[in-house]
């Protein structure tokens, strides 16, 4: 058992790319984690296959390290404001944090939030403002900027009294001063362990763990991750679960094991302020309270801020149906997104009228996609419906939620952003010159409005636009928002498409699909130049005869076909149309395949427009 005194629990938190995981590599580098001979692979902590590909963090994961006899608990959190989740469950093992903020772009968004949620909770923070060799560094103004935020947020004359730290996280270099370059991280970690308080003694005697995080183990099961609060735990050793609603169950503890790096160990017992992983109790969940046997304590539930986007997953019944995937059935996925639910806190799971159709309920078309896709990674195949806007009535009137949208443009682009805003109703709240030729705005727009933007930022801004969102409040319904301009090119048939078909069809529009590819009635395979739909056929090859031309044959040019992955494709999506997902294949369909029921189902829509008219 590890004395009180000789442990830190703190949570490393920041807004996206900022230099999170990048720096926790080189905390556990330079406290000699890694073996001399052992393989090294950036952000190590991003375990997770989807998480090295997007090249962000999604799941919050824990580490310890070793630092002058003191056990130093890092919980590095995600960036991105759809896991917030992650963020509000890693903060209840803590009690510190270090903020990170980059020298250039300053705090976003998912800073402001990060910490609001720390000094909400008390907890002591040291700044860390990372990047500071980027050419456009300005780390006085932006720590300038972080003081005014904590101002903002409340924080009393204890939290503003915070070490400050100027890092280079890619090369493991931290300095308390910015003229003075840092040679290694240990200002960083002397500056934790002054500064960060070991964890509090309870009043309670009884053992005391609240489930923070799950994991699993092939050989032991589901494992309970949380930080002893009082008390003390040991292998086989009996307690009591409190379950929500303060149901008690009784069971046993198989296995305790303590971290070291990124490896777990077993440990023979475990005291107040440790962070363990727990074997033997099933069906555990988020939040549980593991106690005594005799006298059960519980702690406070952990909750998160209510989700505000709401996706139908549905049994994939197009005619390519289970042709791809190993999970295709309504059990199957009922099953797969009600685990989902149980292991991530943020995400809601609820049945529908129809015994195919979930209704999965995030914090944004981010988180949701993330879900998607690493259902398909496992085999499931399923179709996907357009993210829509949890409402909410007050007073009668529906309110609809808000985000604060922060994008960071050059000069040239202020015009055409505040321009495309407009139709979705975006509001300008800032506008700030950073210099260097570019501006930060900060708009107040409803969460449907963002849907699909982010691909025309790009577009619109030639891929030098930085733009973030957080969750801003509920207002009250804002009306129509344009969301797609143009109509979807829409297969007639069942076959497969044909250079020759796609060459004249390409006149008309864009395509997602290349030749070769097997298609259905119903399923889209472009998008429209005019807003109307087209049907048409992909799959018809030019008639041949034993005549011979006099002139020599038109040849067939393609365009290469517009790559639309699961987010595009989310985003792109109309109300009538859904995104089908196998695990080989994204493909964009409509909601009723044949082209007679397509034709009743618009007709009955507009008849009932002109009735509400």
């Amino acid at each position: 058992m590890i004395a009180r005194e000789n442990i830190r629990n703190v949570a490393i938190v920041a807004h996206v790319d900022h230099g999170k995981t990048t720096l926790v590599d080189h905390m556990l580098r330079q406290a000699g984690i890694f073996r001399t001979n052992e393989a090294l692979v950036e952000r190590v902590m991003d375990s997770n296959d989807l998480e090295r590909e997007k090249g962000i963090t999604i799941l919050a994961k824990n580490t310890a390290v070793t630092y002058k006899g003191k056990q130093i608990n890092i919980i590095d959190t995600p960036g991105h404001a759809d896991f917030g989740g992650e963020v509000e469950r890693g903060l209840r093992l803590v009690d510190g944090v270090i903020l990170l903020v980059d020298a250039a772009e300053g705090p976003l968004p998912q800073t402001r939030f990060v910490l609001s949620k720390a000094l909400g909770m008390g907890l002591k923070t040291v700044l860390v403002i990372n990047k500071i060799d980027r050419q456009d560094a300005r780390a006085k103004e932006v720590l300038d900027q972080v003081y005014s935020l904590y101002i903002d947020l409340g924080a009393d004359d204890t939290q503003l009294e915070m070490p400050v730290l100027y890092t280079i996280a890619r090369q493991g270099q931290a300095s308390t001063q910015l003229e003075v370059p840092g040679k290694t991280l240990e200002p960083l970690f002397t500056a934790i362990l002054e500064h960060i308080s070991p964890p509090p003694v309870s009043e309670e005697a009884v053992p005391q763990l609240l489930v923070a995080n799950l994991d699993y183990d092939d050989y032991v099961g589901r494992l309970a991750v949380g930080r002893i609060l009082s008390g003390k735990l040991t292998p086989n050793m009996p307690v009591s679960v409190v379950r929500e609603g303060g149901r008690i169950e009784k069971g046993k503890i198989v296995k305790l094991y303590g971290f070291q790096g990124l490896k777990r160990t077993e440990i023979a017992d475990a005291g107040p302020g440790e962070i363990v992983s727990i074997a033997g109790i099933e069906d555990i969940s988020i939040g549980d309270t593991i106690s005594d046997p005799e006298r059960p304590v519980a702690l406070p539930r952990i909750t998160v801020e209510e989700p505000t986007m709401m996706m139908i997953f549905r049994v994939n019944d197009g005619p390519l149906a289970g042709k791809e995937g190993k999970y295709v059935t309504s059990r199957q996925l009922r099953e797969r997104l009600y685990r989902e639910s149980y292991r991530n806190v943020a995400i809601r799971v609820e049945d529908t009228a129809t015994p195919d159709a979930f209704k999965v309920v995030g914090r944004g078309e981010l988180q949701l996609a993330v879900i998607i896709e690493t259902m398909r990674r496992e085999g499931y195949e399923l179709t996907a419906s357009n993210p829509e806007p949890i409402t909410k009535t007050v007073e009668g009137q529906v309110h609809e939620p808000m985000e604060l949208l922060v994008c960071d443009v050059p000069e040239v682009s202020v015009g055409t952003v505040t321009e495309r805003l407009g139709p979705r109703k975006g509001r300008m709240a800032d506008m700030t010159p950073l210099g260097s030729g570019r501006t930060r705005l900060q708009f107040r727009i409803p969460a449907r409005g963002l849907i699909g933007f982010r691909s025309e930022f790009l577009t619109i801004t030639r891929g030098e636009g930085i733009m973030s969102s957080q969750f801003d409040g509920y207002e009250p319904w804002f009306g129509y928002i344009p969301k797609r301009s143009n109509g979807a090119m829409v297969s007639d048939r069942l076959g497969e498409t044909v250079p020759y078909a796609l060459f004249s069809i390409q006149e008309r529009g864009a395509l997602f699909i290349g030749p070769g590819v097997t298609v259905y009635e119903g399923m889209i395979i472009g998008e429209h130049a005019h807003p109307s739909e087209l049907n048409v056929n992909c799959c018809r090859e030019k008639k041949l005869t034993n005549i011979r031309a006099a002139g020599r044959d038109e040849n067939v040019i393609l365009t290469p076909p517009r790559e639309m992955g699961l987010e595009k494709a989310l985003e792109w999506i109309a109300d009538d149309e859904l995104v089908e997902v196998t695990p080989k294949s994204v493909r964009l369909r409509k909601k009723a395949l044949a082209v007679g029921e397509r034709y009743r189902a618009e007709r009955d829509r507009k008849r009932e427009e002109r009735e509400e008219a």
